[in-house]
C-alpha cells in the first residue's frame, strides 16, 4: 500500500454506510421546524497515514511493509476535515455507531467477497 500527499498527516474522518442511513432517515422523519444543514458526518478524524495502517493492517496483518511517499499536499487539499454532529445529536438524537475498524472489517469482507466471486 502506497499513501502519499504530505507524509499521511492530513486528517479524515470517516463513516460506515449504516450510519448515514440511519442519519438521513432521522432526518426525514423529523418534525417540519427542523431546517436547514444537519451535519450527518462522523466527528472521529484521523490521519490518511492511520487510515492506510489500519487498512494494511486488517489485509495484510501487522507488521504488513507500508510504503509512504511525502508528496507535497495539493493546494486545494483541506489538512483537516472534521464534521460537526452537535447539531444531529441535539435535534435528531443521531450519532454513529459503527467504529473504523468494524466499518473496515465489514467493508474488506464485502469486496473480498466480489473478488471471489468475480474468479470463479
Amino acid at each position: 500500500i502506497n499513501a502519499e500527499y504530505g507524509g499521511g498527516q492530513q486528517t479524515r474522518s470517516f463513516q460506515f454506510v449504516s450510519d448515514l442511513v440511519e442519519g438521513m432517515y432521522a432526518l426525514m422523519n423529523s418534525g417540519d421546524d427542523v431546517t436547514g444543514p444537519i451535519n450527518l458526518g462522523n466527528p472521529n478524524e484521523i490521519t490518511v497515514k492511520q487510515l492506510a495502517e489500519a487498512i494494511n493492517e486488517e489485509i495484510n496483518g501487522p507488521g504488513a511493509p507500508l510504503n509512504f511517499e511525502d508528496k507535497p499536499m495539493p493546494s486545494d487539499d483541506p489538512g483537516r476535515r472534521r464534521p460537526d454532529i452537535s447539531l444531529a445529536k441535539e435535534v435528531l438524537q443521531w450519532e454513529p455507531k459503527v467504529d473504523l475498524q468494524q466499518g473496515l472489517r465489514k467493508t474488506i469482507a464485502y469486496f473480498k467477497t466480489i473478488v471471489e466471486n468475480q474468479k470463479n
